[in-house]
């Protein structure tokens, strides 16, 4: 299927591994020039040396930094300053009970899961409506719609950018700019793998164990692959998906037993 995509323009935040990665693997593969950006220099470079190996004809640029910050965001605007194409993501905060958090750590968790996506957004928007395209996809967690007790941080943050987003989706559709949630349940990343460790070493099991037990405990029996996750991204900022806006998708292997 072609998406209609080709030789646009994408800023993917988070981008050097998980589902950041995945989202900016598939974008290239429908010949999306790409913009990655992360803190850790080394894995970033894997990754665009990755994409420049599968997708020859895009060009990937790599911006090291910290998106959450002025400099960071400046830095990744200056490179790539009329996208087509934004990818929010970032990084989740730690879990924990509410009791515990100062204002500091909810400060750190607002600023890099609600704030920083709705600065990328104030800065790139209006370019794209006067431009009559965008896609702006913003990667929160399945936690936006079931939360999650030892997620607070996370909970709040991520709900706080969704219904952000719920109004301004409704007005930028006329000028084709749609704004998206892609809602990640149990995919197979290095989050999920740490979460899993540490849970192991609490109970004393194996961190294979905990892996398994986690995956059973899925209806798809499974984990998520990244790559689905990607391809999904991929989707939503095609040319003929103009017509889905304000939308939260989950993406949980059937985890949630809801019907709206």
């Amino acid at each position: 299927m072609d998406l209609g995509i080709k030789g646009r323009r994408a800023i993917i935040c988070a981008s050097s591994k998980g589902l950041g990665r995945a989202c900016a693997i598939a974008l290239a593969g429908e010949g999306v020039h790409v913009t990655l950006t992360a803190r850790g220099a080394e894995a970033l470079k894997a990754t665009a040396d990755e994409i420049r190996k599968k997708s020859p004809g895009v060009t990937v640029t790599e911006i090291v930094g910290d998106i959450t910050t002025p400099a960071g965001r400046a830095d990744v605007l200056k490179a790539c300053p009329e996208p087509d194409i934004l990818i929010n993501n970032a990084g989740g905060p730690p879990p924990g009970d509410f009791r515990n958090w100062t204002r500091d750590d909810w400060i750190k968790a607002i600023d890099a899961n609600m704030l920083t996506p709705i600065e990328l957004i104030k800065a790139t928007v209006d370019g794209m409506m006067a431009r009559k395209f965008g896609r702006i996809v913003n990667i929160t967690s399945a936690a936006v719609k079931a939360p999650i007790e030892i997620l607070g941080l996370s909970n709040g943050a991520r709900a706080g950018l969704t219904g952000f987003v719920a109004g301004l989706s409704r007005k930028t559709v006329i000028n084709n700019v749609t704004i998206n949630g892609l809602l990640p349940g149990p995919f197979l990343t290095d989050r999920l793998r740490n979460t899993a460790k540490s849970e192991a070493e609490k109970r004393g099991i194996t961190h294979e164990a905990r892996l398994a037990e986690r995956a059973k405990e899925n209806p798809a029996g499974r984990f998520g692959d990244p790559e689905e996750f990607g391809l999904a991204c991929a989707f939503l900022c095609a040319d003929k998906a103009g017509f889905i806006t304000g939308q939260n998708i989950l993406l949980d292997g059937g985890a949630f037993p809801g019907t709206l």
